[in-house]
């Protein structure tokens, strides 16, 4: 009787094909993977951060805006509402601190650390984003997700938030940290919408060739309203 079968030649062969074929797609199929849970951990944070506002406003009668909160007490004011693993206070004080392990660097408090942090990134990757709107308070949710907020210097009251903590890849602005500000009457906007700071006609706030040490922060309302603006990422 004769026996077929494949040859050692014809068995490598294959196996080399089935290789090349894994090392193209694997790649794209990891990327899709890691922004669709970007996406949903945004859409969740979004809903969570929106929730808070919501119940601070059912308790006290009135929406939360700057005017009817002393300079450095947005974090005071909302925590309450969130789940909170963490409480950051302003942030790590130092590399030493056990809050480094999921805190950013406060460097406002801390002279050895610039305010173009190395934690972050651009929507591009290309400058170390400024910490400066960042650095009024911070909290590790119950997911891991990292708040972080901003109602000093200009008064301006910002809620961003890291949607799979900083110890997450890819710590970049318009990536996994987003933007909001709460606007003159309380409502929570993403950042990148008219009349938010950083507003952009010609997108310098969400590019992918703008060097402004910002660029990212505007890209919150294109992370809300464009369908395919994570798959892109």
């Amino acid at each position: 009787m004769k026996h077929t079968g494949f040859t050692m030649a014809e068995v490598l062969i294959t196996l080399g094909i089935i290789g090349i074929v894994a090392a193209m797609t694997l790649p794209s199929l990891i990327n899709n993977k890691r922004n669709k849970a970007l996406e949903t951990a945004f859409k969740k944070n979004y809903s969570v951060i929106e929730q808070a506002l919501n119940m601070y406003y059912a308790q006290n009668g009135e929406r939360l805006t700057k005017d009817i909160i002393q300079r450095g007490y947005l974090k005071a004011n909302i925590i309450e509402y969130f789940n909170v693993l963490v409480d950051c206070g302003r942030g790590s004080e130092s590399s030493a601190s056990a809050l480094e392990k999921t805190c950013i660097p406060n460097y406002e408090n801390n002279g050895d650390i610039d305010k173009n942090s190395t934690n972050y990134k651009t929507f591009n990757g290309k400058t170390n984003i400024n910490l400066s709107p960042f650095d009024d308070g911070q909290f590790v949710l119950n997911d891991g997700s990292l708040i972080l907020l901003e109602d000093a210097g200009s008064r301006n009251l910002y809620i961003s938030v890291d949607v799979n903590g900083y110890k997450q890849n890819p710590n970049r602005l318009g990536q996994d940290l987003f933007m909001f500000q709460i606007s003159e009457n309380g409502k929570l906007l993403p950042m990148g919408a008219e009349g938010t700071t950083y507003y952009s006609e010609n997108d310098e706030y969400c590019s992918p060739t703008s060097t402004n040490d910002m660029n990212g922060a505007g890209c919150t309302i294109k992370a809300l309203t464009e369908k395919d603006y994570f798959s892109k990422l």
